[in-house]
């Protein structure tokens, strides 16, 4: 099983991203270290703090079910894709481990399918 991230524009061949469940998850508690913050203290992550006591324009994409929920809009594509390749070239310069790696490549994946999203004014869907 695996999530699966995509234009919502009806083309099967437009690009898109993958993770596996786990996969995800680590991809996410990594942006919101890098944000700050812990996702494991946030609501709907196991923890009781609030979204609105943080800051950060990937809210969206932090705070999304990982099955269901509604897609992101074309806006809250725009203002994940600046936040993230922010992010993608701070850990560029960070080190060298695998993980960090792996991370590095998905985000540059997502970059990719939100700045279609952005191009052709449609939805990022979740699957």
């Amino acid at each position: 099983m695996g999530l699966v991230l995509f234009p919502g524009d009806g083309d099967n061949s437009s690009p898109d991203v993958s993770w596996s469940y786990s996969g995800f998850a680590a991809f996410r508690r990594r942006l919101a270290e890098t944000e700050g913050f812990v996702l494991s203290e946030m609501r709907g992550f196991g923890g009781e703090r609030p979204w609105s006591e943080v800051s950060t324009a990937l809210e969206p994409l932090l705070d999304h079910p990982e099955a269901g929920g509604s897609d992101l809009s074309p806006d809250e594509c725009a203002s994940s894709l600046v936040r993230l390749e922010a992010i993608t070239d701070q850990w560029a310069q960070e080190g060298d481990d695998q993980l960090l790696r792996q991370h590095i490549d998905d985000a540059r994946q997502l970059a990719g399918v939100l700045r279609l999203c952005i191009e052709n004014d449609v939805p990022l869907a979740f699957l």
